[in-house]
């Protein structure tokens, strides 16, 4: 595996594949890899001839207050494990090199409305700092292809959003979440979690399941929505919101919608943790 830094290396690499007629697949990440990533770099594997992975903690989508001087960088152990997958290339930028003008003098990207619901509202500003950085990663590669996982579903949306709106000729394939065996959803953030919360943490998704199965009975939404919080609260996490949703927008779901996705974020400790669920739910037929 070749790792680069500079965008002129990056772009001659890839000009050279595409000389080649070669198909690329770009899985993005902030690096500190685990299993879910790497089953991103496989499913790019296995529908590209050359695989583009990206390390690059992205200081825009940070807020004031969030944990981007902390954030765990570990690119040496992520090239390895990168190469250990398969991954042809690693680009590992610099902020430099991604925002010459500077964080807050830099064109940005923005979906409207998508963005601000759910994590939006809970970190202005963050979903802009997603795209643009996708944004700028999908001009510099040019893929085919590009990888995501959906524990990280109103990401995914947006990018996809993103994708449509600008013209940008690139499918956007979305994975299952990947869990540990207790059924906590892998997460670079999990390593914040102490012993006692590691061991707590799986309620989340507990929890969504609880909540899929109140739901498909009849609890009405708005309902199963404050039981899950209240049982996340005992669980001993501060839930952030806890959401029934249509799946093909986001927006709440009602009365006759089937195709719903189930979302939650909530703190523990250190750790804010993102999870979600989809249901198709049945409705009762009615004479």
């Amino acid at each position: 595996m070749e790792t680069l830094h500079e965008i002129p290396a990056l772009r001659a690499r890839l000009g050279e594949w595409r000389d080649d007629g070669l198909r690329v697949g770009l899985v993005p990440t902030m690096g500190n890899l685990h299993d879910g990533h790497l089953a991103l770099v496989e499913a790019a594997r296995a529908r590209a001839d050359r695989v583009v992975a990206t390390v690059f903690v992205n200081p825009l989508q940070f807020g004031p207050h969030e944990d981007l001087d902390s954030y765990p960088r570990t690119l040496n152990d992520d090239a390895r494990r990168l190469a250990h997958r398969g991954c042809h290339l690693l680009f590992a930028p610099s902020e430099a090199a991604m925002y010459p003008h500077g964080r807050d003098a830099h064109t940005v990207v923005e979906v409207p409305g998508l963005s601000a619901q759910l994590c939006g509202a809970s970190r202005p500003g963050h979903f802009r700092g997603v795209t643009t950085v996708v944004a700028k990663l999908f001009n510099l590669v040019q893929p085919d292809l590009a990888v995501f996982g959906q524990k990280d579903y109103q990401q995914l949306m947006l990018i996809r959003r993103m994708a449509a709106d600008l013209c940008m000729d690139i499918e956007i394939l979305g994975l299952p979440t990947v869990r540990e065996p207790d059924g906590l959803a892998m997460s670079s953030r999990n390593g914040y979690l102490t012993a006692a919360e590691r061991a707590r943490a799986p309620a989340l998704f507990r929890t969504l399941q609880e909540l899929a199965a109140a739901v498909a009975a009849g609890t009405p939404p708005a309902q199963a929505e404050r039981d899950a919080a209240q049982a996340l609260s005992v669980a001993g996490f501060e839930p952030d919101y806890v959401s029934v949703r249509r799946r093909a927008d986001l927006a709440p779901a009602g009365p006759q919608d089937t195709a719903l996705v189930l979302l939650a974020a909530a703190h523990l400790g250190r750790a804010r943790l993102i999870d979600n669920l989809e249901l198709d739910r049945i409705l009762a037929e009615t004479d």
